[in-house]
């Protein structure tokens, strides 16, 4: 049984941190609020740009209501998706686990065969989407959020990139872990 003790270093990281799902999610709901609001105001639009034509079902009484709920519902999801654990990443004396959500397989990185651990940062790019476990062109790619992440390599040939919010202080115990052997 492991102890708390045991336990070198641990993060948690929630789905609802992501920068590019909140902003998909804030794009939808603001088209949804866009959307009750020319219901509301179904006149049509001139600009010198861009013509908007009348709300096409003006004989339904509050066919906008559909909208406005819609976009209560995609912020209400928004703020419920800051709860839910998508990676958590636990070191362990000899070995690291990387755990993910609902099904999703717990992957164990063995110290032994790790070579090379390095620090770096993420190119400036809002549109990193969450990934748990993604093989790409021999990257195992980990990540939630946030702008650096740490990567370790082993002798088989494989790169583990782990995204983290607290990289310098996972890189410190990895390091420290890495130099016992």
């Amino acid at each position: 049984m492991i102890k708390p003790d045991d336990i070198l270093f641990e993060e948690k990281q929630y789905l609802g941190h992501n920068r590019f799902s909140i902003l998909i999610r804030t794009i939808l709901a603001l088209f949804c609020f866009l959307g009750y609001y020319w219901s509301e105001n179904p006149n049509p639009v001139h600009l010198e740009f861009v013509k908007i034509g009348s709300y096409p079902i003006r004989h339904y009484s509050n066919s906008g209501l559909m909208f406005f709920i819609l976009g209560i519902c995609i912020l209400l999801l928004s703020a419920g998706l800051t709860f839910v654990l998508h990676i958590q990443t636990t070191v362990y004396r000899g070995y690291m686990i990387v755990d993910g959500f609902w099904t999703s397989r717990k992957v164990k990185i063995d110290f032994n065969t790790i070579i090379t651990v390095r620090k770096s940062r993420y190119k400036k790019n809002i549109f990193r989407r969450a990934v748990y476990n993604l093989h790409n062109s021999g990257i195992i790619r980990f990540y939630t959020s946030g702008e650096d992440f740490v990567e370790l390599s082993d002798n088989a040939g494989f790169v583990y990139r782990i995204g983290s919010q607290k990289s310098q202080e996972l890189y410190n115990v990895l390091k420290n872990e890495l130099n016992l052997k």
